[in-house]
C-alpha cells in the first residue's frame, strides 16, 4: 500500500510545477510567507472533492459524461483566465508589488482550493494513480485508497509550502525594480493563461 515506490511516484507527481505551484508562488512572491502557507492549504484542500470522486467511482462518472466534464472544464478555464487578469491588473489579488500587502487567509485559500475543484482531470488522475498501489483486497480498498490520498494530499502540503517559503525568502531580491515586477505579472499572468488554454484542450 503505502510503499517505497509509492513515496518516490506521488514526491514526483508534486514536486512538477502547476497550477497550485504557481499559485503559491505567485503568493509567496506578491505577498510574503503567511500567503503562501495558506495558498498551499488552500490547493490541498481542493483535493479533497476528486480524492473523494476516485475513492467512490465518482471520477468515472465525471470521465464518462461529455456535458458534465465540459461544464467543469469551462468554469477552470474562466476561472484560470481570471487569475491571469488578476495577475496583470494593478491592485490584483495575484499582483506581484514592491509593497507588502495582506489579504485574509480564507480568500487566499480559497482561490487555491477552486483552482484544483475546477479542474476535472484531478478526479480522474486520482482514479488511475491510487489503484496500482492497493493490495487488491476489495474490503479494504476505500480505506487504502483514502489512506494513500491522505499521504499524497500531505505531501503535497509540504512542498507547497516550501515552494511558497522559496518564493517568499526571494522576494527581497527580485522586487528591486518596477521592471521586474512588470515582467513577473506578465510572467505569472501568461503561465495562467497558458494553462487555460491546455485545460480547453482536454478531452474527456
Amino acid at each position: 500500500m503505502i510503499t517505497l515506490h509509492f513515496l518516490i511516484t506521488a514526491f514526483v507527481v508534486v514536486l512538477a510545477p502547476g497550477t497550485g505551484v504557481i499559485y503559491t508562488l505567485a503568493l509567496g512572491l506578491g505577498q510574503g510567507r503567511r500567503a503562501a502557507v495558506w495558498a498551499a492549504l488552500g490547493c490541498t484542500i481542493g483535493i479533497i472533492p476528486h480524492l473523494a470522486a476516485a475513492t467512490l467511482g465518482l471520477a468515472a462518472v465525471l470521465h464518462s459524461s461529455a456535458l458534465l466534464f465540459q461544464i467543469v472544464k469551462a468554469a477552470g478555464v474562466a476561472y484560470l483566465l481570471y487569475l491571469a487578469w488578476q495577475a496583470l491588473r494593478s491592485g490584483g489579488a495575484l499582483a506581484v508589488t514592491s509593497k507588502r500587502t495582506s489579504q485574509p487567509g480564507w480568500k487566499i485559500s480559497w482561490r487555491g482550493a477552486l483552482i484544483n475543484i475546477l479542474n476535472p482531470k484531478l478526479s480522474v488522475f486520482f482514479l488511475a494513480l491510487l489503484p496500482p498501489f492497493l493490495s487488491g483486497d476489495p474490503a479494504s480498498a476505500t480505506l487504502e485508497m483514502s489512506m494513500l490520498g491522505l499521504v499524497f494530499m500531505a505531501m503535497t502540503f509540504a512542498i507547497f509550502v516550501l515552494y511558497g517559503l522559496f518564493a517568499a525568502q526571494a522576494r527581497s531580491y527580485l522586487l528591486t525594480s518596477e521592471r521586474v515586477l512588470k515582467w513577473l505579472n506578465r510572467g505569472f499572468a501568461g503561465v495562467f493563461a497558458g494553462l487555460a488554454a491546455r485545460l480547453a484542450l482536454e478531452r474527456a
